[in-house]
C-alpha cells in the first residue's frame, strides 16, 4: 500500500500563553515542544529536565497504604513471602527490585516465575499448584499479572495464604478479593495508568522507605531496572516514566563508585553514598549485546530486552532473574553469554513463524478487504508469537493475532496493534470464541481451541473493520518539521537530546528535506545499510539508510524523511542523519 506523508504545518509561536522565545532557542524544537500540549512554562522545564524531585506521592497510588502495612507485618513476622512474577522484562525487573528492597529489611522472599510453556501465563492453576508446594507462602504477592485472576486469587485464598497484587494490566468487570491491589488502572481517576510494573515497583519501593527508611539502600541505584522494564514493555514514556527512563538509563550506563554523581532528592538514605554494588549481570549483557554509553531507548528496546525475554521465551525465565541479582563477575559472565545464545535461538525460531506467516498472509489477506490479520499453525513456538506478530502489524499496517498450536489443539496467541483500535476492548467483543485473554490497548495474549479459530477470525476482522476507518487503515508518515541541511547544526542537536529518552508517547522527531541529490556511489555497510553523500544547496550531509542495501533508490532529486542524532566520532560528537523513508521530489502545487 502507499504511504501518505503528511508533514506537520508549523504554528504560530507567537500569542501562545508560553513564551517560547525565553524557553527554547530553536524555532524547531520549539514547535515539538508546543505540539506536546503543555499548560505553562514550568511543565515545558520539567519535560526538558526530568528531575527525581518532581516524583509524586508513591502512597497516591491506590491501596498503597494497606499494602505496605501487610509487606512491613511479613517482614516483622518472618512469614514465608513469595514473590510472584511474569516471565517477561517487566516482570523480571520487578521481582528483582522488590526482591533486594526485601532482602534488605532482612526478609528472605521466594521468587517465583512461572514456566510459559507448561503453565502460561501469570496465576494459572499449574503454576499456583507448584508455588504452593515448592514455597509454602503465608503471603503471595503478584507481580505484573493478578489483576483478573479472580478464581484463582481466591484459591490461594482458601488456602490460608494472604494475596497482594502489583500490576498494570487492564482490569475485567470483577476484581479479586485480596488484601491490596496496586494496579492505577482500577482507578479511573487515576494519573498513573502510563506505569508498567517496574514503575509500580519503584513506588512501592520508595513507599516502603518513606513508612521505614533504611539506612545505605540507595533506590535512585535501582532505576536500572526500572528502565529496562518501562522500555522492554512499551508504556508511555510522559509523566514519571520519563524520569524512570532517563535517570535510569545512566544508571545502566554507570558500573563503578562515582564518587563526582552525589545523592540528590532524598532516594539516598546514608551518608556513605560512594559505595554501590555494581549488577554484574547486566555488565555482562552490556558487553555481549555490543551497546555503548551513552545508552539510548534503542539499545534497551533492541539489544538488552530482548536478550532478557529469550530465556522466557524459549524456556524458564529463571536466567535473566539470577543474571540481574547475581553478584559473581564469573556467574555474571557466564549468564550473559547463555543468553547471547538463547537470543540467537530466539531469532532462528522467530524467522522460522515470520515465513511460515508470511505464506498464509500471501494466500489469505487482502488489504482493500482486511482490517486485520489472523494468522495460526501447528507447532509455532508461543514465545515468538508476540515478536512476529509485531513485525507483521509494523509491515502490514494492521491489526495481528499470532496463534501457535500445539498437539492437542491448544493455542495461545499474542495480538499487536495499530491506532485507533483498542486490543482488549476488541478482543471483549470476540470473547465467545475465547479460553482467556488480557493485556494493553497496543498488545495482548490470549489461549483458544483450534476449532474456534475460524469463528475468531472471522469475528475479530469484523470488530477491526467497524472500528477502524479507511483513513487509519493507510499507512501514514507523520513528519514533524522541514529542515534545510543549513539548519543541521550542534545546537539543533543539542537542543534535540533534550527531548530525549524517545519512545512511545514521546516518538523520536521525524524530519523532510526536500530537493537532495546525491554526490557520490552509494556504499553498503555491515552488508545491511546504504551510506549516501547528500546535497542540498551548497550545504553536504552523510547520511544513513537503515535495512535498505539494495533498495531501489528513484531517479534524484529526492524527498527524504530523516531522524538526527549525535554519534562520538574520533572523541568528538556530530551529527548524524538517519533516513527512514526516501522518494522522488514532489512538486510543491
Amino acid at each position: 500500500m502507499e504511504t501518505r506523508w503528511i508533514i506537520a504545518p508549523p504554528e504560530e509561536l507567537n500569542g501562545s500563553a508560553i513564551s517560547w522565545n525565553e524557553i527554547c532557542e530553536s524555532e524547531c524544537i520549539a514547535r515539538l515542544l508546543m505540539r506536546k500540549g503543555f499548560a505553562s512554562a514550568q511543565e515545558v522545564e520539567t519535560f526538558l529536565r526530568p528531575r527525581l524531585s518532581s516524583l509524586s506521592d508513591p502512597f497516591l497510588l491506590p491501596n498503597m497504604q494497606t499494602a505496605v502495612e501487610r509487606v512491613l507485618g511479613a517482614v516483622d513476622r518472618h512469614e514465608r513471602i513469595v514473590l510472584f512474577g511474569d516471565y517477561d522484562v517487566d516482570g523480571v525487573t520487578s521481582i528483582a527490585l522488590l526482591a533486594e528492597m526485601l532482602r534488605a529489611y532482612g526478609a528472605t522472599p521466594e521468587l517465583f516465575l512461572p514456566l510459559r510453556m507448561e503453565e502460561g501465563y501469570g496465576l494459572s492453576g499449574e503454576s499456583i499448584e507448584r508455588c504452593l508446594e515448592q514455597c509454602r507462602p503465608q503471603l503471595l504477592i503478584a507481580v505484573d499479572c493478578g489483576t483478573s485472576s479472580v478464581a484463582e486469587v481466591a484459591d490461594v485464598r482458601r488456602r490460608g495464604v494472604d494475596v497482594i497484587v502489583f500490576d498494570h494490566h487492564e482490569p475485567k468487570s470483577a476484581l479479586p478479593d485480596c488484601v491490596a491491589i496496586v494496579n492505577p488502572k482500577i482507578d479511573p481517576d487515576s494519573p498513573f495508568h502510563y506505569l508498567c510494573s517496574a514503575g509500580i515497583a519503584f513506588k512501592v519501593c520508595h513507599a516502603l522507605l518513606k513508612t521505614r527508611p533504611l539506612d545505605g539502600f540507595d533506590l535512585k541505584r535501582k532505576l536500572d531496572l526500572v528502565a529496562l522494564g518501562t522500555v522492554a514493555d512499551i508504556v508511555p514514556l510522559r509523566g514519571e516514566n520519563r524520569i524512570f527512563v532517563q535517570r535510569g538509563a545512566i544508571e545502566i550506563a554507570r558500573h563503578r563508585t562515582s564518587p563526582s554523581d552525589p545523592p540528590q532528592d532524598g532516594f539516598v538514605q546514608s551518608a556513605n553514598w560512594q559505595t554501590r554494588s555494581t549488577r554484574p549481570g547486566l555488565k555482562k549483557l552490556i558487553e555481549v549485546s555490543g551497546v555503548r554509553p551513552p545508552i539510548l531507548t534503542e539499545d534497551i528496546g533492541f539489544r538488552l530486552g530482548p536478550r532478557l525475554n529469550a530465556a522466557g521465551r524459549l524456556s524458564t525465565a529463571e536466567k535473566s532473574l539470577q543474571l540481574l541479582l547475581t553478584k559473581d563477575e564469573n556467574e555474571a559472565a557466564a549468564l550473559a553469554d547463555l543468553l547471547d545464545n538463547q537470543n540467537r535461538e530466539r531469532q532462528d525460531v522467530e524467522r522460522q513463524v515470520f515465513l511460515a506467516a508470511e505464506e498464509q498472509i500471501a494466500r489469505e489477506f487482502d488489504p482493500m478487504r482486511d482490517a486485520a490479520i489472523i494468522v495460526s499453525g501447528r507447532g509455532w513456538h508461543p514465545g515468538v508469537v508476540g515478536i512476529v506478530g509485531s513485525r507483521i502489524s509494523r509491515k502490514y499496517h494492521r491489526p495481528t493475532i499470532v496463534i501457535g498450536f500445539d498437539e492437542t489443539g491448544g493455542g495461545k496467541g499474542s495480538g499487536r496493534s495499530i491506532e485507533g483500535l483498542n486490543l482488549v476492548e476488541a478482543l471483549d467483543r470476540c470473547a465467545e470464541s475465547l479460553e482467556k485473554f488480557g493485556g494493553h490497548e497496543m498488545a495482548a495474549g490470549l489461549t483458544i481451541r483450534e476449532d474456534k479459530i475460524d469463528t475468531f477470525a472471522t469475528a475479530f476482522r469484523r470488530v477491526a473493520r467497524e472500528l477502524l476507518s479507511d483513513e487509519r487503515l493507510q499507512p501514514c508518515l507523520r513528519i514533524d518539521h522541514e529542515l534545510l541541511f543549513s539548519d543541521l547544526t550542534a545546537d539543533l542537536l543539542r537542543w534535540h537530546e533534550m527531548l530525549q529518552p524517545f519512545g512511545t508517547g514521546n516518538p523520536y522527531p521525524l524530519f523532510f528535506a526536500r530537493e537532495v541529490e546525491p554526490t557520490a556511489t552509494r556504499r553498503v555497510a555491515n552488508d545491511r545499510h546504504l551510506v549516501l553523500r547528500l546535497r542540498q544547496r551548497n550545504y553536504h550531509q552523510r547520511a544513513i539508510y537503515f535495512d535498505a542495501p539494495n533498495a531501489p533508490l528513484p531517479p534524484s532529486p529526492w524527498d527524504i524523511a530523516f531522524r538526527i542524532l549525535a554519534n562520538e566520532y574520533e572523541g568528538q560528537t556530530r551529527l548524524d542523519v538517519q533516513i527512514q523513508a526516501l522518494r522522488k521530489t514532489v512538486a510543491i502545487n
